[in-house]
C-alpha cells in the first residue's frame, strides 16, 4: 500500500475518510487549541476528529475558518456525550455541536460509549441525521463486538465506523476481524498509548533502523495495519513529526514485532464498565 498524508480509506457508503488526522482530546486552552489546529492543517492535516465532552468544537470550527482550505477538503468527526444519549436527546445534541462549530453538516458523526440502556436508540437517532443528509457519515466508538451485534441486528444503515483504543500494547486483533467482516472501518484512539510506548526497547531498535521516533514508527504501523489514527499533540513540532510517516515502510518482520507488543493493556476505560 502506498500510502501518503491524502490517503484515504473508502466507507462502505463510499466517502473517502482520511487515514490520518489530529486527534484534539483534551485541548481546552481555546488559543492553544486553535493554533495547534492550525499547525495541523498547515502540516496537510485534512481530518479532526472532536467530540461535544472535549469542549472544543468552537475551536474546530474557528481553526477552520482560520485557514486558507476550504470546508468541503476537511473531514470533520465529532460524538453524542453519555449524558445527552437516547433518541429525542441525540438530535438535540447534533444541533448543538453543529451550532458551535459553525457547519452545516457533519462528516463523521459517532456514539461516543455504549451506555447500555440508551445507546441503540442513540445510533437510531444518528441514523435519521444520515437519513436527512445532515451527516456524510456515521459509526460508533468504544462499542464491543456484542454491542455492534445488537446494532447490526437492527440497523437500516450499519455503522461505518468503530473508534477505538488501540495501540501496540492492546491490538484488539478479535474486534478489528469482526469490523473487517462487517465492512466496519476501526479508527485507533490514544494509538501512543499516551506515552507508554515511548520507552519501549523493540520499538526503539525499529526507529534506529529507520531513522524515525519511536512514535513515528507507532503511527507508521498503524497505518500499515489499515487502521485509521489520530495522534493528539498541541506542539506545533510534534504535530508536524506525526505526520513524517510516508518516507518508510515498516517490513512485515518488524510488523510482526510490533503485534507481539500486546498486552491487552488499556489506558481508559473498559467499554463494558462505563456508567453515566
Amino acid at each position: 500500500m502506498d500510502l501518503t498524508i491524502n490517503s484515504t480509506k473508502t466507507l462502505h457508503n463510499g466517502v473517502e475518510m482520511p487515514r490520518f488526522g489530529l486527534g484534539v482530546y483534551k485541548m481546552t486552552d481555546k488559543e492553544v487549541a486553535v493554533e495547534a489546529m492550525l499547525a495541523a492543517i498547515d502540516a496537510g492535516y485534512r481530518a479532526i476528529d472532536t467530540a461535544a465532552v472535549y469542549q472544543n468544537e468552537n475551536e474546530v470550527g474557528e481553526a477552520l475558518r482560520s485557514s486558507r482550505v476550504k470546508r468541503e477538503e476537511l473531514f470533520i468527526t465529532s460524538k453524542v456525550w453519555n449524558t445527552d444519549q437516547g433518541y429525542d436527546n441525540t438530535l438535540r445534541a447534533f444541533e448543538a455541536s453543529l451550532e458551535r462549530l459553525g457547519f452545516d453538516y457533519l462528516d463523521l458523526y459517532l456514539t461516543h460509549w455504549a451506555i447500555p440502556d440508551t445507546y441503540e436508540e442513540t445510533y437510531r437517532a444518528i441514523q435519521r441525521l444520515y437519513d436527512e443528509k445532515l451527516v456524510r457519515s456515521i459509526g460508533v466508538s468504544n462499542h464491543q463486538q456484542h454491542h455492534l451485534e445488537k446494532i447490526l441486528a437492527k440497523a437500516n444503515t450499519k455503522p461505518m465506523v468503530n473508534q477505538i483504543e488501540l495501540h501496540p500494547q492492546l491490538t484488539q486483533e478479535p474486534l478489528r476481524e469482526f469490523c473487517a467482516e462487517n465492512e466496519i472501518a476501526v479508527t485507533s484512539w490514544s494509538p501512543l498509548a499516551r506515552g507508554r510506548l515511548l520507552e519501549d526497547p523493540v520499538l526503539a531498535k525499529i526507529g534506529e533502523a529507520h531513522g524515525k521516533s519511536i512514535a513515528q514508527v507507532v503511527i507508521r504501523w498503524h497505518l500499515q495495519s489499515d487502521l485509521i489514527v489520530i495522534p493528539k499533540s498541541v506542539t506545533p513540532s510534534r504535530i508536524v513529526e506525526n505526520a513524517d510517516v510516508y518516507d518508510f515502510v515498516l517490513s512485515a518482520e518488524e510488523m510482526k514485532m510490533i503485534d507481539e507488543l500486546n498486552q491487552d493493556w488499556r489506558a481508559g476505560t473498559h467499554p463494558d464498565q462505563i456508567t453515566v
